[in-house]
Order: C-alpha cells, then structure tokens, then sequence
C-alpha cells in the first residue's frame, strides 16, 4: 500500500480527500445529525479533537454546488454514501454558511471585531453570485456594504441572519449554518480585559441568527465550553447540547481505539500500540473511549520516520496551558493536594457544572476544575447522583496530559524560588546548623507539590531546585566521586570553606525516617565520596544524610576532616 501524508494542521476536507491525505472516517456524523433532527446543535470537545474537520466535511456535504461542483466526488467510498438515499439525499442540497471564529483571538477589541467583520465579509464575498437575484436595491446595497466590511455594528450584528434570507431566497431552500470554535473569542477577550464587548456581539450574533431565524434549516456549533444560556445562547429554545457527557455523537470526535490501530497498522507502526495508548488515550466522552487525534497523527508521522523516536507532550503544544497554569499558582493546601493525588495517578471527586462561562471560571476553585475537565486536562472515571447534583470522578487521562501538570508545576517552583528568601536555609547548610538546615528544608517541603510517586528523583529535583539561587557556589548531582555517584554536590573555589556533599534515601513508614539518613550517611562513607577532595585544597567535608517519607523530612550531618587527608 502506497504512503498517504497525514493531515497535521489540515482541516480542509475536500483538501484531505482530494489531495489523498489518510483519513478517518467520520461520515456517520452526518447520518446521526440527520436523524436526530436539531435545529441548532451545540457540539463541545477539547481544542483538537476534529471539530473543524467535521464541519468542513458537513459542509462539502450539504452544500449546493456554488462552482459548478457537487463534491460527490470527495465522499465515494466512505460510509455515508452507503446509508441510504433518505441521507443522500440531502448531499448538495442546502446553500451553507460556514464561519470560524478562531481569527478573534487578537490583543484588543477594535482588532478582534475587525477580524470578526473580515471573516462574514468573506463569506458574503463567497456568495455573492446571488448579487444579481437580490431586486431590492436596498438589500443590494445592504449586503455590497456586508461584503465590503462598510456596514455600521447594528447591521454587522444582524449580518447572518441578513445572509440565510438572500441565500433562501435565491435557492429556494432553507440554509445549513455552521459556526466553528465560537468560544475562542470570548475566551480570548477575557484573558484580555473585553469580554464584556465581545460577549454582547457574539450574543446578538446568535440571537438574531439562530432564534426564530425562518430561513434556518439547521445550524451546527462547535466549541470548547458550554456557555449558559442565559449568556451566549439567550432564548434559544431550540438548542441541543452535547458535550463530553453525552452519549450521542461520543464517537465522531477523536480517535477510537480501532480507528488508531488501523493508523498505526496501515503505517507499519502496529508494535507502538500501548506506548500510543498510554500517551494519547484517556479520554471518555459519554462511554465511549476516545484518542487524541492529534497527537495520534502527530506521533504516527513521526514514528513512520523514527520507529525508536520517544513519545512527547505534542498536544501541550497546540493547547492553551494557561488554565492549568492558573490552578497551581492559585492552589491552597487543599487544592495543592488535589493536584498532588491525581498527578500520582488517584482521583479526586468534583461537582460538575455545564454552564460555566468564562467569568466564572475564577469564583470557586469547583469551576476551575470543571473548566479542565470540560477542555481535555480531566477524564471522568465514574459518575454519581448526590441529592440534584452530579459528582464526578476526576483523574488525569495519560502520560501526556501529565507531563503538561509536571512542568506546570515545575515552572511554578522556579518562580516561588525566585521570590523567597532561602538565605537561613543556605546559611544552615554551609555551616552544618542541622536543626536550622531541617526547619527550614521542612517549610519549602511543605510548600511544593510533589509531581512523581515519591521517589527519590522528585526530592533530588526539589532540592537542586531550591539551590539554584545559590549565588557564587556550584552545584553538582549525580556526578563520579570515590566508588559511585554523589546525589548532590556543593562547593566553593574558596578552599578554606567546606564543601557540602548530599546524599538522599526514601524511608517506607515515617518512624524509619533515622534509619534512612543514617544509610545515607553510610553509604557516603562506604563509596568514599569526598576522595580526592584534599588535593583540591580542602580540609573537611560536610555531610548530610536527608531522609523523606511524604511531605515530612529528617536530616542527620556528620563533619569529615581526618577522613578526607
């Protein structure tokens, strides 16, 4: 079988059929969506998971030919052309409206409602061989000035609805409208100070568009969150919602499992199967496993040129980290811990709310959570009834999603260095004040949150983090001295001042907390790692033995001059 591109940052169906790119078929979205007849259907996934794939294949499917073309051609052979003709039927049937509002995502509001204007400009400028059918001069003019982006905000607020009635008109049928990622501008405006601004357009956007719209035959809209009605979506009686939640529609977005082993099959990749599974599964929407697909493609692609190439965070790449960026540096004790269960694997149990929008998402640490969960960082492992209200059962859905807490969290540890003064903490440790050294040790162990299972790489990261600010010393771990390696090493070019040699043991229950500094103060005896430092000049090494158990910590010191001669 001949090699096919992947479609990395292609979402352009006729492009991906045309073009022979490997394709997945999701056509069966479009014999569901027949079949369950909604008239404005709200459909939210995480950033990535297809969307804008699936409305550009909705509309080369139910457009009517504008060029001459009935694009028939870019579904032979895929399933929905096997359904039946009560759904083919409607191939090539409706004048659509497609627009994508991911061009919003600007600095400021004068920027973002222009970009908005050049967007439905384009799609007047895409319909306008209706100009000559439209005999009101009035409406003529009305949609050159649409078209021309020269009509004040009252009519551009009433565009698409101005837009569906010429269309009707001149096809005689009903329009399809597709709106794809129509909360990327109000995310964006409200990370940028005009939420309110952009909030009042969209909604009048909408209202005038899908409320009582007589020229509407169906409409479709995708996004991340499910705005309240009352906010976005006011008085749409007629809207349906699905999100992750559902049942209906839970395998058109995303990859499920056979769909990846094909991929990985038709590219010779079947062996990668659980590395691909442990990285980019995880995810459910209503109770059907689902993929990442684009970190699938991505890795394929990759793997196909290098079978030993190692997996990444490749969706952390195209995704905003902002939010759980927000969480850490926001996080208290309580939700410190939360963050420490589920990146240690274990769930924590959250009230789930559907009807956040984004000036909500800071009220309560409940919304920040859902707000995770609603947009891919959060997987539900389990559902429960309490009272009127659903819990549910959170966790982390793979290594990848993972890795993109850990260096959250990493990052944020660097900035608390940054502004804490440790200056009691270096001072105690170069100078061999134990009990000062341990108090002070304990309070930045408190503070942190641990992002491993408690082995001894995360305390070793921990502390090597807490010394980088350790200004006119060096800093050294795991490197050759003696008979093995060193934890951790410091030292000064001054020769009269002690070097500082580290070493670190995990203990299993807390009252083995001794034991475990006194085997590593042993083992820094028994592998000699201070050999060779009397002929850099120095004459005495201090030693410290640091044992962990959770967030609790023992240091024992011990002080070595003879030892070292």
């Amino acid at each position: 079988m001949s090699y096919k591109p992947l479609p990395i940052g292609v979402d352009d169906f006729e492009k991906i059929r045309a073009e022979d790119y490997y394709y997945v078929d999701k056509t069966w979205f479009i014999k569901e969506l027949l079949d369950k007849k909604g008239e404005v259907n709200l459909f939210t996934r995480p950033r990535r998971f297809g969307k804008t794939l699936n409305l550009s294949m909705l509309k080369y499917y139910f457009e009517k030919p504008i060029d001459g073309k009935n694009h028939k051609e870019i579904f032979d052979g895929l399933r929905i052309m096997d359904a039946g003709v009560q759904y083919t039927k409607s191939h090539g049937k409706y004048p659509v409206i497609m627009l994508t509002l991911k061009s919003a995502k600007q600095p400021n509001w004068e920027v973002a409602y222009r970009k908005l204007r050049e967007v439905v400009a384009q799609e007047f400028q895409r319909h306008e061989q209706i100009l000559p059918l439209i005999k009101n001069e009035k409406q003529k003019k009305k949609y050159i000035s649409l078209r021309d982006e020269e009509a004040d905000y009252s009519v551009f607020c009433t565009s698409l609805v101005f837009l569906s009635e010429c269309l009707c008109k001149a096809y005689q049928e009903k329009v399809v409208i597709l709106i794809d990622e129509y909360d990327v501008p109000l995310e964006n405006a409200f990370y940028h100070g005009f939420y309110n601004e952009m909030a009042a357009l969209i909604r009048s956007l909408f209202e005038s568009t899908l409320k009582s719209n007589p020229y509407l035959e169906f409409s479709v809209i995708t996004g991340c969150l499910r705005s309240s009605k009352e906010s976005i979506f006011t008085g749409l009686n007629n809207l349906k919602i699905s999100s992750i939640l559902d049942k209906e529609y839970s395998e058109h977005f995303g990859f499920v499992e056979e769909e990846v082993r094909q991929i990985l099959s038709f590219y010779g990749r079947e062996n990668k199967m659980n590395v691909v599974k442990e990285w980019y599964d995880g995810y459910r929407f209503g109770d059907t496993g689902v993929y990442n697909p684009w970190s699938v493609i991505s890795f394929t692609e990759k793997l196909y040129t290098d079978e030993d190439t190692f997996p990444v965070a490749l969706w952390s790449n195209t995704s905003s980290n902002s939010i759980v960026k927000d969480l850490i540096y926001r996080a208290d004790k309580k939700v410190q811990g939360e963050i420490e269960t589920l990146v240690l694997g274990q769930t924590i149990e959250k009230k789930v709310h559907e009807d956040i929008t984004y000036e909500d998402i800071y009220e309560t640490d409940e919304n920040l959570w859902n707000f995770l969960f609603f947009t891919g960082y959060l997987k539900q492992t389990g559902k429960k009834m309490i009272g009127d209200d659903i819990y549910l059962e959170l966790a982390l859905p793979n290594r990848e999603v993972r890795s993109i807490y850990r260096n959250q969290i990493e990052n944020w540890f660097r900035d608390e260095v940054k502004l804490s003064d440790l200056s009691r903490l270096y001072d105690s440790m170069l100078t061999g004040k134990t009990e000062v050294f341990q108090r002070e040790l304990m309070i930045q162990l408190q503070r942190t949150i641990s992002y491993m299972d408690g082995g001894e790489s995360f305390y070793q990261g921990f502390l090597l983090g807490l010394l980088a600010n350790l200004k006119e010393y060096f800093v050294k771990s795991n490197r050759e001295a003696g008979l093995g390696r060193y934890d951790i090493f410091i030292y000064s070019l001054d020769v009269s001042i002690p070097p500082v040699i580290i070493e670190l043991k995990i203990a299993e229950r807390y009252k083995e907390l001794d034991y475990a500094c006194e085997r590593a103060l042993s083992q820094v005896e028994e592998m000699k790692y201070y050999a060779g430092l009397a002929e850099e000049g120095y004459t005495e090494v201090i030693c410290y033995g640091i044992g962990f158990f959770k967030k609790q910590l023992r240091i024992h010191m011990e002080r070595k001059s003879k030892e070292i001669r």
